[in-house]
């Protein structure tokens, strides 16, 4: 049984999962979590009504904690006061008490120092007596002052503002170079971080525990004569694992913040992205105690920016005359008795062993940090655990739409016949009420939402819909509706949207293409992929140049006869262009020429007009049977001076295209019409930089769902592990460029930083500048007008004005944005209904979301002063397993407008190596596992730049979603795309006398592949990408070959490290042969290139390998340690007469039952051999590995 806490247990997950929610915010189940939690409201009342009790808690807890109290002592401070002084009592008697979680990070503390213990004493112990925030707002309050809008200290400047809280920190950005120090002992260091000496770690931590009153200082208080001063503590239970019904349980970490009380912000800020977990003192909060989903790991996080006053000497280095080499290279010694820690800069220092306890020092308060210390330590988790993988990814499930005309019906398409109302309301009727008398359903949820029968017929003209009733046979009718959603019984979506072109009816699919985009370096797209491409399309009339004669020569094409156009004569195509055999898809590839067809009928295809052939797939788009050869009746134009008008008009409305930017050429935009089908896809966000993700055997899985994937040996599930995202807006200074972000910064209660606080003089000064006030989108202006108005609170922030930082404006803004799934949660509704209908899940079965492709993202660049050229990639590449290893291990990345770098650089194994507190040969180990168990392919797409020539910023990564869930599976397959010629392999080749590894590069996309594939999408595809756009070396031979050479050069720097830290060792035998290749040039003799090692990298080998044996037995041993840690917890438990009351009512005796149950599963001799397609655990973070240091 799980814990009672401020998330769900599994067993209320599954209740939401069977109600469809398939959100990051299933984890809350109402109203009262999701404001507890993690701060979300949709009743701003509600929130202001919460305040009032905040502020009276708070004082509570200031009163029971011994600390003054902000104001006047309040009634009910009177009334309780007995009761807090008998509290006070208990707590000076149990001084030394420190909580659960507490517990365990002092013994790791205590274990960890060993022999130092003695020296150090109650300097090293944790604070007991901290302010708790156990529910999501407090740490927000407590930040300011209570009768005040603004807080100053030494490290943060803070403000309330109208859109909530701004805090700025004393720096505005922070690099990771040099930042990350680790303790010696404990698992191996790995080379691109700082060894530390134990006494120094140690001498650091006692400093942290004990900083100055200053630094302690409550903000809320901070304002009034009585002040409190003190420690501030967080609980957050972050995910490490989703569950998979029926598979594995949903498994957290527990992560503990310890800060000065000025720095609460920063908790105020973790909080809001993890939620918070509770009060860290109840029983029902003990991780120990929640057997199901605790998957016993513990994190520390202390925050102590007052480190970065001290002296190497004083901490105890070295003087340089006494070091190792090690510690020169890492600067851990002196000269000069003067000399800073780091010298003065910003650092974290972590300390860890393979018990499953971690604890960082932070010495800075830069929000941005503290995210990254979570995510290290849920990669700390999941590599200990095993089975479960910490993704730096972004990712996308994306729905095909498509431009249905204004009439409609499913069934004359012949697409997912079988489907019945009748069979669709049995399975699923606990998620509608039928409607009787007409046959229709309204979902429960949604009322908005129906579900029709099978024959529905939608049209426009009259706003009908129209079907056979399911029962009486009889032909019924319902309103067409706007703003509706009618699903059918296969999971099929029409809605009736207005665009500028008029009203129209869009179709969606039921299934949907997950896109995930893992190891994606800065600016490579990560979130791009997630976004919707609504704001990138731009439209324009459609246009004729003689009405009559353009009709006429139209007429023309529809009625020519294309039999004859192929060069194999044998090849006969004998339908008409507006034949219900042919697709509008076929019609584009009629019109597009090949290198199938006839040299004198490609010629003849060059020689139309282009908008002859736009006007073709227009009648062709819009065409319905029923009007025979009558087609040229339906369009018309207007009489403009007595003579035939230009733009094309349809029922009397005008017909509108459209179009997309596809990159730059000299500053001009490159932009092509989309198809008249076309319609962006129902796209959700599913991650964004931090990804929780589990491989299961498909066998478990269930339906038909394990149908779909039957041919791949297991599946990978992933989920978000935050519920608000930091985001960067870089464009935001530029008024109404970014609405996203306009939206996010006019709404209430949200937590922003390094932006400008304006008071309300500033702000009535750019509403009244009138011109350049318009700029903004709608959302600002309204809000910027209200407080210009009001004037309260004493600030307020505008989109355009970031902070100023040495006389300049900051180019790293940020504010924390509600995941997609808070906002709209009908929309991830939606996709859940559409899936369980079109896979017909059963009432008790759960929906689940396999990832389907793997495009990672990579960021080229032209050279430029002191930067090399890193511009070879074309827009899309597929890599085989060695050369994807390759790029992961390097992670290479070009400069971008979101890195602080001045030139080309590594971030490290799967891009997140700065931040990675173990070995990355660890993560690199299962990430092999987990491609070959589910047969993901690995392609990488490209921003920034296409060649030295053409600039394309995220043109690319914004159509990848869009075109991969317009493939299908098979087409996807790289076995098939290198078949049939839509991808060329690129080959190694000589230059200037020297062998060019051209081979890194792997595949790249084709102008077949952009003709067929594209083609799904626009309207004249062998236009988009010109041929120096795909074979790059057409552009600038010399700067392919030199982008080239620096990505070998930088692959052979990245993997010397591996050697240097010995962690080559710890490879596993396909990565060896890679590390040695990317190194010396071979791995035994033999070169990447040949069969034996490119054998290794197959799902066969892995199979029968040794390596993976050895993973499996780990992962039971882990699985065998772990239960019997909460089986003698549990006893523990029961055997502590302080919590004989709880025994009955926290079912220990159940949870005990559960724990022995698991044990003896685990427990069996073979066990090992049932995890087959799972990703096991690495075993050499449990093998004694000794590092000269």
């Amino acid at each position: 049984m799980a814990s009672i806490s401020c998330y769900l247990t599994s067993q209320q997950e599954k209740k939401l999962n069977n109600n469809n929610s398939m959100s990051s915010a299933s984890c809350l189940h109402s109203e009262k979590d999701f404001n507890e939690t993690i701060g979300y409201y949709t009743d701003q009342s509600r929130w202001e009504e919460d305040q009032k009790t905040l502020k009276q808690y708070a004082n509570l807890k200031l009163s029971a904690s011994g600390l003054p109290v902000f104001g006047k002592v309040e009634k009910l401070l009177q009334i309780a006061n007995p009761l807090l002084g008998a509290y006070k009592e208990h707590s000076r008697l149990l001084s030394d008490y420190l909580c659960p979680v507490d517990q365990r990070i002092q013994q790791f503390i205590n274990s960890y120092c060993g022999d130092l213990l003695p020296q150090f004493g109650d300097k090293v112990r944790l604070p007991s007596n901290c302010l708790e925030l156990d529910r999501h707002g407090l740490g927000r309050l407590l930040s300011l002052p209570g009768n005040g809008d603004s807080f100053e200290s030494e490290f943060v400047c803070s403000y309330r503002i109208k859109q909530g809280v701004l805090h700025n920190p004393v720096n505005d950005r922070r690099t990771t170079q040099g930042s990350f120090h680790i303790a010696c002992e404990g698992l191996p260091i790995p080379a691109d971080k700082k060894a530390i000496p134990k006494l120094v770690w140690a001498n650091l931590l006692s400093h942290a525990l004990n900083p100055p009153d200053s630094l302690k200082l409550l903000p809320y208080t901070s304002s009034q004569e009585e002040k409190a001063k003190c420690w501030v503590a967080l609980l957050l239970r972050p995910l490490i694992c989703p569950e998979v019904p029926g598979v594995c349980e949903e498994k957290r970490m527990e992560c503990r913040f310890f800060a000065p009380a000025s720095l609460v912000s920063n908790l105020d800020f973790v909080e809001s992205i993890f939620g918070n977990a509770g009060m860290s003192y109840y029983t029902v909060n003990d991780s120990g105690l929640d057997v199901r989903n605790w998957s016993g790991h513990t994190g520390c996080v202390i925050l102590a920016p007052h480190l970065l006053k001290l002296t190497k000497k004083e901490l105890g280095l070295p003087h340089v005359s006494e070091a190792t080499e090690r510690q020169k290279k890492d600067g851990m010694c002196w000269e000069k008795e003067s000399d800073l820690y780091n010298e003065g800069e910003a650092f974290k220092i972590t300390a860890r062993t393979n018990s499953g306890t971690i604890l960082t020092i932070i010495a800075d308060n830069y929000f941005g940090y503290c995210k990254k210390e979570v995510k290290s330590q849920i990669t700390y988790a999941c590599n200990l655990f095993g089975n479960c993988e910490e993704e730096h990814s972004g990712g996308a499930i994306a729905f095909p739409a498509y431009y249905l005309g204004d009439t409609f019906r499913l069934l004359d398409f012949h697409i997912d016949e079988g489907y019945t109302f009748k069979k669709m309301y049995e399975t699923n009727k606990h998620l509608m009420t039928l409607v009787d008398k007409e046959g229709y359903a309204i979902d429960n949820t949604y009322s908005d939402v129906y579900y029709v029968p099978e024959d529905a017929y939608f049209t426009l003209h009259g706003q009908n819909i129209s079907w056979t009733h399911p029962n009486t046979k009889e032909k019924v009718s319902i309103h067409l509706r706007p703003g509706f959603t009618y699903i059918l019984p296969s999971g099929y979506r029409v809605e009736m949207i207005h665009e500028k072109s008029g009203w129209s009816l869009i179709g969606t699919t039921a299934i949907g293409t997950y896109c995930h985009k893992p190891c994606t370096v800065s600016g490579g797209g990560k979130s791009e992929i997630s976004k919707s491409i609504a704001d990138a399309i731009i439209t324009g009339p459609v246009v004729v140049a003689d009405f009559l004669r353009d009709l006429e020569k139209v007429d023309e094409l529809i009625s020519k006869d294309y039999s004859d156009r192929f060069k194999d004569k044998s090849t006969k195509d004998t339908r008409k262009v507006l034949s219900s055999e042919r697709s509008l898809g076929s019609v584009v590839k009629l019109l597009t020429p090949s290198d199938l067809y006839t040299d004198d009928y490609n010629n003849w295809l060059k020689s139309l007009p282009p908008y002859i052939r736009q006007l073709v797939f227009i009648v062709k788009n819009l065409y319905r049977e029923d009007w025979g050869g009558n087609w040229k009746d339906k369009f018309n134009v207007d009489l403009v001076n007595g003579t035939f008008g230009n733009s094309l008009k349809y029922k009397d409305e005008n017909l509108v295209n459209h179009f997309m930017r596809i990159g730059f050429y000299n500053n001009s935009w490159r932009t092509f019409e989309l198809r008249k089908d076309f319609t962006p896809a129902f796209k959700i966000q599913t991650e964004d930089d931090m990804t929780a993700s589990v491989v299961v055997p498909t066998k478990k899985l269930e339906g038909k769902v394990r149908e779909r994937y039957q041919n791949n040996v297991s599946v990978k599930i992933s989920r978000n592990t935050e519920h608000r995202l930091f985001q960067r807006p870089d464009d935001c200074v530029i008024r109404g460029y970014d609405k996203r972000c306009e939206l996010d910064l006019s709404t209430p209660n949200t937590f922003i930083c390094n932006f400008e606080p304006l008071n309300h003089q500033q702000i009535k000064e750019i509403v009244d500048d009138s011109i350049h006030f318009h700029q903004y989108t709608k959302p600002m202006r309204e809000f910027l007008e209200e407080y210009a108005k009001q004037g309260v609170p004493s600030f307020c922030v505008a989109s355009s004005n970031t902070r100023v930082v040495n006389n300049q404006r900051s180019k790293n803004p940020r504010y924390l944005q509600n995941a997609e799934d808070l906002i709209n949660p009908r929309k991830y509704y939606l996709a859940d209904v559409a899936t369980r209908l079109h896979q017909e899940i059963q009432k008790d079965g759960c929906v689940i979301h396999p990832i389907d492709g793997l495009i990672s993202g990579r960021r080229n660049n032209p050279e430029s002063k002191g930067v090399p050229p890193l511009c070879c990639h074309s827009p899309i590449h597929y890599l085989e397993l060695p050369e994807l290893f390759m790029e992961y291990i390097s992670s290479l990345t070009g400069k971008s407008a979101s890195t602080t770098a001045t030139t080309i650089g590594s971030e490290g194994a799967l891009t997140k190596g700065p931040f990675c507190p173990i070995l990355s040969i660890t993560e690199l180990n299962t990430v092999l596992v987990s491609l070959l168990l589910t047969g993901h392919a690995g392609f990488v797409s490209s921003a920034g730049v296409l060649g030295p020539n053409y600039r394309v910023d995220h043109d690319v990564s914004l159509l990848i979603p869009e075109l991969w869930s317009r493939m299908k599976p098979e087409e996807r397959d790289p076995k098939y795309l290198i078949e049939n010629d839509y991808l060329e392999k690129v080959d190694d080749f000589e230059y200037q006398g020297k062998t060019v590894l051209g081979s890194r590069l792997g595949y790249r996309i084709t102008q077949r592949f952009v003709k067929s594939f594209f083609g799904r999408l626009f309207t004249n595809p062998g236009t988009i990408f010109t041929d120096d756009m795909l074979q790059l070396e057409k552009q600038d031979l010399k700067a392919f070959a030199d982008s080239i050479n620096t990505i070998v050069e930088s692959h052979k720097t990245v993997a010397s490290d591996y050697f240097i830290d010995g962690s080559v060792e710890g490879a596993c035998p396909p990565l060896k042969a890679v590390l040695h290749c990317m190194v010396h040039g071979h791995y035994n003799g033999k070169s990447i290139n040949d069969p034996e090692i490119r054998q290794m990298f197959t799902k066969e080998h892995l199979l029968e390998s040794d390596w993976y044996k050895e993973r499996l037995q780990t992962r039971q041993k882990v699985l065998i340690n772990h239960w019997k840690k909460l089986e003698d917890y549990l006893e523990q438990f029961e055997k502590n007469n302080h919590y004989k009351d709880l025994i009955t009512i926290l079912d220990i005796e159940g949870r005990r039952k559960y724990v022995q149950e698991q044990l003896a599963i685990v427990s069996k001799e073979n066990y090992w051999q049932e995890l087959v397609g799972f990703l096991g655990t690495d075993p050499y973070l449990y093998k004694d590995v000794k590092q000269t240091l």
